[in-house]
């Protein structure tokens, strides 16, 4: 099919027998010239992730405790695996370099980064492949964002230079400094990612425990429906409402190049998984492709008479969240009202001043406080081209006495994003997926 990047998981190198499947996935198809690695993952529920003990390790140390015991279960961690491999590989060497630079007090990325490197280290050692360190090749600007156009560069012209390299996820460095930088979330997605887009790739696998997309939460919805295709675009809606195979910044560097990404499954290798592909396939006669949500977000509702009229009056909200430092969600608005949905995290420990500035920068008649909303995005690329699917999502929920308290819908047509009260959240993703399970291809031909 062409050259391939292949990014695995946690799961899928939290131990030797995971790493036996990986490399057995690696080998079967040789195109799969460069490899991501996270750093290990829970071997079994209960485990620890490396990562999470990393940062263990840094708790420890701000409490003037020693880590060495935390550290040396970290080492004892991938000496297990280095046996059960049979690799000849100095670990101990990789281990005192980091111990001596935690002693002299290297930063928190710098630290929580070393899991992915030591991962990779070893993945190397067992597929022979090169290992390449992305610390100089991924760069952050001031703002903690990646610089794309450079890192790019930086990533095509040093993997010319290898045919094939095993990669570590989750880092590169600060522009600036030149000092290990970490992605806030999803680092190893979005660094195979930006390897895919810099050596040109014909497809992208990001290889996980599960089986690609399903169409809602298997923890909500009993035995949902696979994805088997899915847009960028409508990925991102997913992904940004909670879908969690794949962070959504991971779609961006592979959008640009419009590399498809295929989500499959390390334990389940023969699973055709998900086709991540650049435009929704016209041939696909679904309604909706799927049903994501969160819990846990305020909305702020403000009411002011002829606000439609009243020039400037969004331009200065912002500016109220933005000078308490808050991020929002969604402003669905009205003619006379404007809402701001605001996840309770961001909101915590603000909002009583945010409501003080709304009340005195923009005078409204009045401002109202809803508490623990869930938002639920119904979100596919044929919804546009159907008649009657908003009559057909609120009948499903009025038929349950479910309460909408927002709704919102995107202007590419592609999603409707209501709010509910938590406690009828799940109740609300069954009903929606239960009214478009009727009417799903797949339903109609059986």
């Amino acid at each position: 099919m062409g050259l391939k990047v292949a990014k695995f998981g946690g799961s899928s190198v939290a131990d030797g027998f995971q790493l036996a499947k990986m490399r057995d996935i690696i080998q079967s198809d040789p195109d799969r010239r460069y490899i991501i690695v996270s750093a290990s993952g829970k071997r079994f529920p209960g485990d620890n992730k490396i990562t999470d003990l990393l940062y263990l390790c840094l708790s420890q140390i701000r409490n003037n405790i020693s880590y060495d015991q935390v550290f040396q279960v970290i080492s004892d961690r991938f000496n297990a695996i280095k046996i059960k491999l049979g690799l000849n590989i100095d670990l101990d060497s990789l281990f005192d370099e980091i111990h001596d630079n935690i002693n002299n007090g290297a930063s928190e990325d710098y630290v929580v980064s070393r899991g992915e490197f030591i991962t990779a280290n070893i993945v190397s050692a067992y597929l022979g492949y090169d290992f390449v360190d992305t610390q100089n090749l991924i760069k952050f600007d001031r703002r903690g964002r990646v610089m794309m156009e450079e890192t790019n560069k930086l990533l095509a012209e040093e993997l010319k230079k290898h045919d094939r390299a095993v990669i570590p996820g989750f880092y590169g460095s600060d522009a600036q400094t030149g000092n290990v930088k970490v992605f806030s979330r999803g680092g190893s997605d979005v660094t195979g990612a930006l390897v895919a887009r810099a050596v040109g790739a014909d497809i992208y696998e990001n290889w996980t425990d599960v089986s690609g997309f399903l169409m809602a939460d298997p923890r909500i919805v009993k035995d949902p429906e696979p994805i088997h295709n899915i847009s960028y675009m409508e990925l991102r809606e997913l992904s940004y409402m909670g879908a969690s195979v794949l962070h959504e910044d991971a779609v961006y560097p592979v959008m640009l190049a419009g590399i498809p990404i295929n989500i499959k499954n390390t334990n389940k290798p023969e699973d055709p998984g998900t086709i991540i592909t650049s435009e929704h396939d016209p041939a696909d006669k679904r309604v909706i492709t799927g049903i994501a949500g969160n819990k846990d977000f305020t909305v702020v509702a403000i009411y002011k008479n002829g606000l439609n009229r009243e020039k400037g009056f969004v331009r200065r909200l912002l500016s109220i969240t933005e000078d308490n430092d808050i991020s929002f969600e969604h402003i669905p608005t009205g003619i006379d009202t404007v809402s701001i949905v605001i996840s309770n995290d961001e909101i915590d420990g603000k909002l009583d001043d945010f409501i003080e500035d709304i009340e005195n920068q923009l005078k409204p008649n009045w401002v109202k406080v809803s508490h623990d909303i869930s938002l639920i995005a119904t979100v596919g690329a044929g919804m546009s081209r159907r008649a009657g699917v908003s009559a057909r999502l609120f009948s499903a929920l009025a038929a349950e006495d479910i309460n909408i308290r927002m709704i919102d819908q995107g202007s590419s047509e592609m999603n409707i994003i209501i709010g509910v009260e938590n406690a009828d959240f799940e109740k609300a993703v069954r009903a929606i997926y239960e009214a478009f399970e009727e009417i799903s291809p797949t339903k109609t031909e059986a």
